[in-house]
């Protein structure tokens, strides 16, 4: 993915033409890559086919290494760090795929490792069958040879199969789907922070354009994605600083100045209160060539 590259196929999922499905390779191939908390609507699953990446989810990391899987459920705040590179397939599915699915409160989970814990990891199936699914979904999508379709519809409905049948859980909370309500008022909030990161962004701004008290907006951010306002923007800012100190050979300040900081002075700051080190030391120990 180009440093210029401003798209986020996360958040409002484009299905491929022609199919129910999103399908395509991890933009953070390339390592040297953060992407910032965020959640959406559809169900997405990343299966690992070479390198290894991390997830975080509720704060705890959760590392994927080559023929391992994660599913990422309907409004599960998560983020990604692939330092190194990597080969992921990326499916997302949109949730009306499993409306006669859903709970009698119109809502649908999936069993992972980050939902039940790692004390209740033998509670998960067998991921192996659903990875191999998935791997050779891709592989007949691209190489689009004859009858590609009808085998590429095949595989997705097998992977649907396995998801309601090996992965479903029957049960949700009453908090839980209040959450994922919630988030679903606060993604408009946060692709509109995105798209608008480089410009001085702030909550009482947000609340009138969203039809919000600033007190409402602020605990809603704080409630339900377990994050402040400033903390969240300052997320967004920090991975595309992150992303360009890595790729180009633009000055710390320019970058700051590139992705709102209000300085080189603070964006060095929040770096280092992030990753430990300044970015000028990353720069000096040659990180960004090392792919």
């Amino acid at each position: 993915m180009s440093v210029g590259s401003r798209e986020f196929q996360h958040e409002l999922i484009i299905p491929n033409e022609g199919l129910p499905f999103k399908l395509f390779l991890f933009e953070g191939g390339n390592g040297n890559y953060e992407r910032e908390k965020h959640w959406h609507t559809s169900v997405e699953l990343f299966a690992v086919l070479d390198g290894s990446l991390s997830f975080f989810l509720n704060e705890e990391e959760y590392p994927l290494e080559a023929g391992e899987l994660i599913i990422i459920n309907s409004n599960e705040i998560h983020s990604i760090h692939a330092p190194v590179q990597n080969q992921t397939v990326v499916l997302q599915i949109p949730l009306k795929q499993f409306e006669p699915y859903f709970t009698a409160q119109r809502f649908i989970r999936f069993k992972s490792a980050a939902r039940l814990g790692r004390d209740k990891k033998s509670e998960i199936p067998d991921n192996r069958k659903l990875a191999f699914f998935i791997e050779e979904l891709y592989k007949v999508y691209t190489a689009r040879e004859v009858g590609w379709e009808f085998r590429t519809m095949a595989l997705y409905y097998n992977i649907l199969f396995l998801l309601v049948k090996d992965y479903r859980e029957s049960e949700a909370a009453p908090k839980e789907i209040q959450d994922s309500r919630r988030l679903d008022a606060l993604s408009k909030i946060t692709t509109y922070m995105r798209e608008h990161y480089t410009e001085e962004l702030k909550l009482s701004d947000m609340a009138v354009m969203f039809g919000y008290s600033d007190a409402y907006l602020s605990r809603m951010f704080k409630k339900y994605a377990k994050v402040n306002f400033k903390s969240y923007l300052q997320e967004i800012r920090m991975a595309f600083a992150y992303r360009e100190l890595m790729n180009t050979d633009h000055t710390i300040s320019q970058i700051a100045m590139d992705n709102g900081f209000a300085s080189s002075r603070a964006f060095s700051g929040e770096f280092r209160k992030k990753y430990g080190i300044l970015p000028s030391e990353v720069k000096r120990g040659g990180t960004a060539d090392s792919h």
